[in-house]
């Protein structure tokens, strides 16, 4: 195999192939990229057994061929190489030379013989949505999924296609966290749960660009992604979600709107007081236009008045702030409503759409 390649093409197919690499394995191809050079491209390929990946670039292929070799050593000869250009052969014995202006490496491959491919499966259900929204539906609801393994459903995020409504969820039994859109067209009823792994690699790599479109697609235990010269599929992880629908069934009697900014500066302030140790939560008290936000640590406190509009009845309710926090970073609107019905129920925020809605439980003061 031989081929020559941009430095920058090269080092971005490696930054997205990574994100299937693990670290020490008992199993050493595992730790490697299978790279094969055919037509006009080479391809890159990884693959955790969970999650594996498959992203091309352009080169100028002399030899075509496949060989196995480490990934992060790779990673590290391609970012030190001096010039734009880099020169990749191997032989039949799996001998590997990197070239770059005067640089030269030399490393000892493997055969591709025992590299587990990316599984041939047969994909009936696919859905097409910009990359921008996605990467955004998943920023704004992956923080609240378990990082608890045993309990593996909630390590996931559930993804619910009905119609022209796709609707993204994640929960670890203190909070939701739901997103939802309309996509371009209907589709027959879809109901999974991605691991939270593969949706964090999967934002990391996509575009910010709002015209760059995704496909994703479904089959009875995984997921594909497909967009620009990437293909990644995952595992789903098995069982049954918690019934979203009926954690959102609720009345009010107290709806708080309040500026988000306003709100965010004081909530975040508060986080500041506390530590790993610290279970205290901070104390909304609202009444008529003010609400009090109070909050004491094992060496400090704080207390701050924020104005707000309420309907409804008074309310004193303690919540988690570093929760309040991560709902209101990723919280676009300028005003947020918070509905409650009593110091013992959740809180709600959500907008009048519902396109967005955060379920936090409160703690008992």
């Amino acid at each position: 195999m031989k081929f020559t390649c941009k430095k920058s093409d090269f080092s971005n197919g490696i930054n997205i192939a990574m994100k299937a690499i693990l670290g020490k394995t008992t199993m050493p191809t595992l730790e490697c990229f299978l790279i094969e050079a055919k037509g006009d491209m080479v391809k890159l390929t990884s693959n955790d057994m969970q999650l594996g990946i498959e992203t091309s670039f352009p080169a100028d292929v002399k030899e075509e061929g496949i060989v196995l070799m480490n990934a992060r050593n790779l990673a590290g000869y391609v970012s030190h190489m001096p010039d734009d250009t880099v020169e990749f052969e191997s032989d039949a014995s799996n001998t590997i030379l990197i070239f770059s202006g005067m640089r030269r490496h030399e490393e000892k491959g493997m055969s591709d013989d025992d590299f587990p491919r990316l599984p041939d499966i047969s994909f009936s259900d696919k859905i097409n949505i910009s990359q921008f929204t996605l990467k955004e539906m998943i920023h704004q609801t992956i923080f609240s999924i378990s990082s608890k393994e045993n309990n593996k459903i909630l390590t996931g995020e559930l993804f619910e296609i009905q119609g022209d409504e796709l609707r993204i969820a994640s929960l670890d039994l203190i909070r939701v966290s739901i997103r939802k859109i309309k996509l371009n067209k209907k589709y027959d009823k879809i109901k999974v749960v991605i691991p939270g792994k593969t949706l964090n690699e999967i934002s990391k790599v996509m575009s910010n660009d709002a015209d760059e479109t995704v496909d994703i697609s479904f089959s009875k235990n995984h997921v594909k992604f497909e967009f620009g010269n990437t293909v990644m599929i995952s595992r789903l992880i098995e069982g049954n979600f918690f019934n979203i629908d009926q954690m959102l069934k609720n009345n009010y009697e107290t709806k708080v709107t309040v500026n988000k900014s306003r709100f965010f500066s004081c909530i975040d302030s508060s986080t500041l007081l506390m530590t790993e140790t610290d279970k205290n939560p901070v104390i909304f008290t609202m009444q008529d236009d003010e609400m009090k936000v109070e909050i004491k640590s094992s060496h400090s406190s704080m207390n701050e008045d924020v104005p707000i509009h309420k309907e409804g009845k008074d309310l004193k309710i303690g919540l988690n702030p570093k929760y309040i926090v991560d709902v209101l970073r990723v919280i676009e609107d300028e005003e947020i409503s918070m509905y409650f019905f009593n110091s013992n129920s959740p809180c709600f925020i959500k907008n009048e759409e519902e396109s967005y809605i955060y379920l936090i439980l409160p703690i008992n003061i």
